[in-house]
C-alpha cells in the first residue's frame, strides 16, 4: 500500500512558523540565485579584453526552432555580383539592412543562405530567422538573436515590465555592436511585421536599417515604397544563361554538353526554381528523360508533368508550395487576393493567354478585363491589379524606367516566361478560355485600329509591341474571319513598314502570306499581293536574293495569269528590277526597268505618272551600272515633264529635282548639283515643312554634295542637323537615323575629325550587329567603314583585320565577285599596305538616301 502524506493536515516543524524567518530565507535564495545567474551572463558575454562577444552559433536554439541558416546543398551559379554586394557590407564597417527581393522560384533564400555561411566563414556572428506571418514570434526571435549578442537580462526584463519598449531596446543594443548578419528570411507580408500597423520604411518596426552590423531580408515585395530610402535592394532577375547551363550541370553532370545544359537553362527562362526541378528529375535513374535535350524535347508534351503537376501538401503548406514550381506563385496571388487585389489573378491569367512578348500596357483596359474574365473592372482596380502583381515580381515593366532619348514612353507588360507558361497549363477550362481568347481577338483588333489611325509616329512604338500577339490572332480567325484578321495584320504591317521596323513587318508579312496560300491558294490575286509586300519587307532589310526570288515568282504567276501588259504584272516586273539592281545586278535591273519604260509609253503614254516613274527607276539603274551621262539625261527629261504637269513645287517635282542633282554629282558636276539641292532644300522646307521626312533628305544629299565639293565643316553641320532631327522625330536606331549617323561619320573623317567619326561609325555598327545580325549586308558595309575610319585614325592592324572579317564574310554570303566583294578586297589591300607604311585606300560609304518619283 502506498502511504501517502497529506501536507494541509501534518504538523509543520516548529521554525515554519516563525514567517519572518521563512521569507528572510527565501529571499537570501533568491539574490544568490540571481547573482550567479548574471555572473554566468557576463562571464559567458565577455571577452577576455572586456568586448561584448556573442554565444557560440551551435548553443542557439529558442522556441523550439533553429536559427542556424540552411545548409547549401550545390554551388549558387551566376549570383557572384550580389553576394560580393552583402559580402562587402558584411566584411567592412558596412551596416544597414540589405532587401534581396524578387518574385518566387528567384533563389532569394538560396542566395541568403550563402551569404550567411560566408559571412560565419569569416567569424561574423550568423542568426537566421524565418518570417512566420507572426510579429509577436518575430519579436521574440529578434530579442533572443540581441540576447545572443549580448543584450543584457537586465534589459530584456525592462521590456517584459514595459518600462523600456522592446523593440527600441533590442536596436539599441544591435546598434552598438558590430560585426553582425542576421537574416529574415520570406518577409512576404511586411505590412504584417509590426508593432503596429504600417510598413518596414518608417523605420519604427522591427526590421530597421540602423545596426552596427547587416540586416539581410529576403522578400517578394520588390517596392521601394514597402522598404523605404536607407534599404539596399537587391532585385533578382533569372539567371544568365551560362548560369543556367552550370546549375544544370552541376546536378546532372552525365545529361549532355554545356551547350545542351545552357539550352534547357535558356527554356526555363533561366529561373532557379526551374533549374533546380529539372536537375533533380535528370539526376534520379529511373527518370523517363535522362539527358538535357530529351527533357527539353518532352517539355513541349509533358509540360504539365514535369514543371505544371500539383503538389498534395501545397495548399496546406506554404513551405512546400515555395519548393515547387507550379504552387511557387500561388503564394503572391493568394496573399494579393486577401490585400484586396481581386483583379490580380485574374489578369495574370489573361496575360498568360497573350504571346511571350511585351504587351502595350494600353491594350489591358477595363473592357477587356471584363470581357475576358465575366468581373466587374474599373480603371482603377485594373492599375491596381497591375501595380500588385509588379509589386511581387510576377509582372515586369521592360523599358519604361529609362525611355530612349526622343522616344515616347509607352508602358509596355511582360511576363516571365514560365510564369506565362504555367499559369497557361492552369486554364484548363475551355469555355472561359474561349471567352478570353474571342475578347482578346475584338480588343486586338480595336488597338491596331487606334494605332494606325494616330497622327505621325505616335502609334509606331505601340504597333511595334503589338506586332508579336497578330499571329496568332490571325491562327484563330482563320479561316471563320480570316478576311477581318488579314487586314488587321496588313493595316498594321503599313504602320510597321513606316516605322522602320522591318523585323516586326516581316513576321506580319510572312504569317499573311502562309495564312493566304493555304485559304486562298497561290495563285489567287490577293497572295500575289501579300508576296510582293513580303519580298519589299525582305528587301528592306537587306535580304535582297531572298526578294528577288518572290518578285520572280511573282513576276511569273502575274505574266500567266494576268498578263504581261496587266498594271500588276508591270509593277511585278518594276520591283524585282528594284531587288535586282541593289542585289548588284545592275545590268539585269536596268533591262527589266527599259522593258517596263517601252510598255508603259505603249500602253498609258510617254506623260503617264507611272511612265515617269518608269524613266526614273530606269535612270536611277543607269546611274548604278555607271551610265551617269544617260541617267541624268533621263532625270532631266522626268523632270522637265513634272515641272511642265505638275508645277515646279509639286513634292513628285521635288523628288525628281533631287534624283537628277544625285546623277549629276556622280558625273562630277558637283557645283550644279549643289545649287540643285539647295533649290530643292528650301522649297521642300517652305512647302512640306522643315522636319518632313523630304526635307531632311534634300538636306542630307545637299551635305553629301558640299563635302564631295570640299566644303567639309559646312556639310558637317547640315548632316548634324539631319541627325539630330531624326533622333527627335524617328528615334536613335530607326534605320534612317543610322544612315545619317554614318553619313556624319563620314564627313566628320574628311574633316579630319577621325576618332569622332569611328565612335559614330561604332555606334552604328553596334545597333546594326543587334538588330540586323552580324553578317547582314548593311552590318557589313557598316564595319567597312569603321575599318576605313580606324584605318585614318593610325589604327592600321584594327583596320586590316576588321577589313579581313568583311572580306570574309563577303565572300561567303555574296561569292568572290561580287562588287562589293570585289571592294573589300581592294580596301584590304590598302589597309596592309598602309599597315606597312605607304599606301591610300578608296573611300566607300553608305549609298545616300535617294528618292522615287
Amino acid at each position: 500500500m502506498a502511504i501517502v502524506t497529506n501536507y494541509v493536515t501534518a504538523q509543520p516543524p516548529k521554525w515554519a512558523e516563525n514567517t519572518l524567518l521563512v521569507w528572510s530565507v527565501f529571499g537570501a535564495l533568491a539574490v544568490v540565485s540571481l547573482g550567479l545567474f548574471f555572473w554566468e551572463r557576463r562571464l559567458a558575454a565577455q571577452a577576455p579584453d572586456g568586448s561584448v562577444r556573442p554565444v557560440p552559433l551551435g548553443r542557439i536554439a529558442v522556441g523550439g526552432h533553429s536559427m542556424n541558416p540552411p545548409a547549401v546543398s550545390a554551388r549558387v551559379r551566376g549570383r557572384e555580383a550580389e553576394l560580393e554586394r552583402i559580402g562587402a557590407r558584411v566584411r567592412g564597417s558596412g551596416w544597414g539592412m540589405v532587401v534581396v527581393c524578387g518574385a518566387g522560384g528567384l533563389g532569394k533564400t538560396t542566395l541568403a543562405a550563402e551569404a550567411a555561411a560566408q559571412a560565419r566563414a569569416q567569424g561574423q556572428a550568423v542568426v537566421w530567422i524565418r518570417w512566420r506571418d507572426d510579429p509577436a514570434q518575430l519579436g521574440q526571435d529578434l530579442a533572443q538573436a540581441a540576447h545572443i549578442l549580448g543584450l543584457p537580462d537586465s534589459r530584456l526584463e525592462e521590456a517584459r515590465t514595459g518600462r523600456v519598449s522592446l523593440v527600441d531596446a533590442v536596436w539599441e543594443h544591435l546598434a552598438d555592436v558590430k560585426g553582425w548578419l542576421i537574416v529574415v528570411d520570406n518577409v512576404d507580408t511586411p505590412a504584417r511585421v509590426g508593432p503596429g500597423s504600417g510598413l518596414p520604411a518608417a523605420y519604427r518596426g522591427w526590421l530597421r536599417p540602423h545596426g552596427g552590423g547587416v540586416l539581410l531580408v529576403t522578400s517578394r515585395d520588390t517596392t521601394r515604397q514597402t522598404w523605404g530610402p536607407d534599404a539596399d535592394l537587391i532585385h533578382l532577375q533569372p539567371l544568365a544563361d551560362d548560369a543556367g547551363g552550370a546549375v544544370l550541370l552541376d546536378a546532372a553532370p552525365h545529361a549532355g554538353t554545356a551547350s545542351e545544359a545552357e539550352a534547357l537553362g535558356v527554356r526555363l527562362g533561366g529561373l532557379p526554381l526551374a533549374l533546380n526541378a529539372a536537375g533533380t528529375y535528370l539526376s534520379v535513374p529511373t527518370s523517363r528523360h535522362r539527358t538535357f535535350t530529351a527533357y527539353q524535347h518532352a517539355l513541349e508534351v509533358e509540360f504539365t508533368d514535369l514543371l505544371g503537376a500539383e503538389h498534395p501538401g501545397a495548399a496546406a503548406d506554404p513551405a512546400v508550395a515555395r519548393r515547387v514550381v507550379r504552387h511557387t506563385w500561388d503564394l503572391s496571388l493568394d496573399q494579393l487576393h486577401r490585400d484586396g487585389y481581386t483583379l490580380a489573378r485574374p489578369v495574370l491569367q489573361l496575360l498568360a493567354l497573350l504571346e511571350p512578348a511585351p504587351i502595350p500596357r494600353t491594350l489591358i483596359t477595363p473592357e477587356l478585363v471584363t470581357d475576358a474574365t465575366g468581373l466587374p473592372a474599373t480603371a482603377a482596380t485594373v492599375d491596381a491589379a497591375l501595380a500588385g502583381l509588379h509589386h511581387y515580381g510576377l509582372l515586369h515593366t521592360p523599358g519604361t524606367d529609362e525611355p530612349e532619348p526622343g522616344s515616347p514612353v509607352v508602358g509596355r507588360l511582360q511576363l516571365h516566361p514560365l510564369v506565362r507558361e504555367v499559369t497557361a497549363h492552369t486554364l484548363t477550362r475551355p469555355e472561359p478560355t474561349d471567352t478570353s481568347l474571342a475578347a482578346i481577338d475584338e480588343h486586338l483588333t480595336q488597338a491596331v485600329n487606334a494605332t494606325t489611325s494616330m497622327p505621325g509616329r505616335a502609334g509606331w512604338p505601340t504597333a511595334r509591341l503589338l506586332a508579336p500577339h497578330l499571329p496568332a490572332h490571325l491562327d484563330r480567325n482563320t479561316p471563320h474571319n480570316f478576311s477581318s484578321a488579314r487586314n488587321t495584320l496588313d493595316g498594321l504591317a503599313a504602320v510597321l513598314e513606316a516605322a522602320g521596323a522591318a523585323s516586326e513587318e516581316l513576321l506580319l508579312r510572312r504569317h499573311v502570306l502562309d495564312n493566304e496560300s493555304s485559304v486562298l491558294g497561290p495563285d489567287h490575286p490577293d497572295t500575289l499581293t501579300s508576296r510582293n509586300n513580303l519580298a519589299g519587307a525582305l528587301n528592306d532589310l537587306g535580304e535582297h536574293r531572298q526578294a528577288a526570288d518572290l518578285h520572280q515568282q511573282n513576276l511569273t504567276d502575274s505574266e500567266h495569269i494576268l498578263g504581261p501588259d496587266h498594271p500588276n504584272t508591270l509593277n511585278s516586273r518594276n520591283n524585282l528590277a528594284g531587288a535586282l539592281n541593289d542585289l548588284g545586278e545592275h545590268q539585269q535591273a536596268a533591262d527589266l526597268h527599259q522593258q517596263n519604260l517601252t510598255d508603259r509609253e505603249r500602253i498609258l503614254g510617254p506623260d503617264h505618272p507611272n511612265t515617269l516613274t518608269s524613266r526614273n527607276n530606269l535612270a536611277g539603274a543607269l546611274n548604278d551600272l555607271g551610265e551617269h551621262r544617260q541617267a541624268a539625261d533621263l532625270h532631266q527629261q522626268v523632270l522637265t515633264e513634272l515641272e511642265r504637269i505638275l508645277g515646279p513645287d509639286h513634292p513628285h517635282t521635288l523628288s525628281s529635282r533631287n534624283n537628277f542633282a544625285n546623277a549629276l554629282n556622280s558625273l562630277g558636276e558637283h557645283q550644279q548639283a549643289a545649287d540643285l539641292h539647295q533649290q530643292n532644300l528650301t522649297d521642300s522646307e517652305h512647302i512640306l515643312g522643315p522636319d518632313h521626312p523630304n526635307t531632311l533628305n534634300s538636306r542630307n544629299n545637299l551635305a553629301g554634295t558640299l563635302n564631295d565639293l570640299g566644303e567639309h565643316q559646312q556639310a558637317a553641320d547640315l548632316h548634324q542637323q539631319v541627325l539630330t532631327e531624326l533622333e527627335r522625330t524617328l528615334g536613335p536606331d530607326h534605320p534612317s537615323t543610322l544612315t545619317s549617323r554614318n553619313n556624319l561619320a563620314g564627313t566628320l573623317n574628311s574633316l579630319g575629325e577621325h576618332q569622332q567619326a569611328a565612335d559614330l561609325h561604332q555606334q552604328v555598327l553596334t545597333e546594326l550587329e543587334r538588330t540586323l545580325g552580324p553578317d547582314h549586308p548593311s552590318t557589313l558595309t557598316s564595319r567597312n567603314n569603321l575599318a576605313n575610319a580606324l584605318s585614318d585614325l593610325g589604327e592600321h592592324r584594327q583596320a586590316a583585320d576588321l577589313h579581313q572579317q568583311v572580306l570574309t564574310d563577303r565572300e561567303r554570303t555574296l561569292g568572290p565577285d561580287h562588287p562589293n566583294t570585289l571592294n573589300s578586297r581592294n580596301n584590304l589591300a590598302n589597309a596592309r599596305a598602309r599597315l606597312a607604311g605607304a599606301g591610300r585606300r578608296r573611300w566607300w560609304q553608305l549609298p545616300r538616301r535617294g528618292e522615287g518619283a
